[in-house]
């Protein structure tokens, strides 16, 4: 299966349990792979035969700065779905980044991945 990859798409959303994670926002960056075939894409040369990485950024940031979740899990598994419903990808792989997260000691990046594929 061919790969589409996109990586560190980044805006301010409101996700989060506290309080002020709502009221602030914060940073989120969101990684996806879009499995897909890319046979008539490229024999073709045309882009409604693949997916529009550029598409798939906005759809990413729509659901980033979208409706506020508590847990970024959620916002994984929204954007997962989202992606598999809106293009032609046989799978995807969504992991969301928060790395602001509210943790009391030193921490490099906490990210949650999710795999979905169509039924």
């Amino acid at each position: 299966m061919d790969r589409i990859t996109l990586t560190g798409v980044t805006a301010v959303g409101y996700h989060g349990v506290f309080d002020f994670e709502r009221r602030d926002g914060q940073p989120f960056v969101v990684d996806a792979v879009l499995y897909t075939d890319f046979t008539k894409a490229a024999d073709t040369d045309d882009l409604q035969y693949t997916a529009h990485y550029g598409e798939v950024a906005e759809l990413i940031t729509k659901h980033i700065e979208g409706e506020p979740l508590n847990l970024i899990e959620g916002l994984a598994v929204r954007i997962a779905e989202a992606i598999l419903a809106d293009y032609n990808v046989a799978a995807v792989d969504v992991t969301v980044h928060k790395p602001k997260a509210p943790i009391e000691v030193p921490f490099g990046d906490v990210t949650v991945s999710v795999h979905r594929e169509r039924s």
